[in-house]
């Protein structure tokens, strides 16, 4: 298996697994806001549609399809 077969897989993979779900939503800590003392953590929410699902899919199956160019 080459670098290219790989990376089709992990594209074919994240692009199953992101179309099962309906997108996918993940947070990620923010910043921390201090008001008097007081500590407040805050989080960040982002979402990965579903199209972004399906063009994974498709990138990595066209990857897969393609024929390596003799030099």
């Amino acid at each position: 298996m080459n670098a290219k077969t790989i990376f089709a897989g992990l594209l074919i993979t994240f692009g199953i697994v992101i179309l099962a779900y309906s997108g996918i939503t993940f947070t990620t800590p923010g910043e921390t806001i201090r008001f008097f003392g007081l500590q407040v953590k805050t989080t960040d929410s982002h979402f990965i549609p579903p199209v972004v699902g399906a063009l994974s899919l498709v990138g990595g199956i066209v990857l897969l399809l393609l024929k390596p160019q003799s030099v």
